[in-house]
């Protein structure tokens, strides 16, 4: 059995300096998820009620011939799932960079995760 010693105070911030910003992103929106009691993306599974949390990547509007929808991608540090309204052109504040908490049944469409008609709530920023 092998023994791991938890990171010295030194090593955690020579690996912080090396990071890049994206990998750095990611662990402070992982850490904001494990503070919030919600799920990681990356773990939930398809069919279940879940809760998660992070920042959106992306809006998009996509005009349809029956429904017209909004796609927002949320990505949490490990993991993107796409958020779609259906029969929304705009909801105020769902805008790329906001930080957002969602909760819905998680499904997989077309090799997506996504949750439809999520209840959700906007952060700071």
């Amino acid at each position: 059995m092998t023994e791991t010693r938890p990171k010295s105070w030194l090593s955690k911030t020579l690996a912080k300096l090396t990071a890049d910003d994206a990998t750095i992103d990611a662990q402070e929106l992982q850490s904001d998820v494990a503070s919030s009691g919600c799920e990681p993306v990356g773990s939930c599974q398809k069919g279940k009620v879940v809760a998660v949390t992070g920042r959106l990547r992306s809006v998009v509007y996509t005009p349809r011939e029956t429904v017209p929808t909004l796609e927002a991608e949320l990505f949490d540090g490990s993991g993107s799932v796409t958020l779609v309204w259906l029969g929304r052109r705009r909801i105020p504040g769902i805008e790329p960079g906001r930080t957002l908490s969602a909760r819905g049944r998680f499904a997989s469409f077309e090799g997506r995760k996504v949750i439809y008609n999520p209840w959700y709530e906007l952060g700071a920023g």
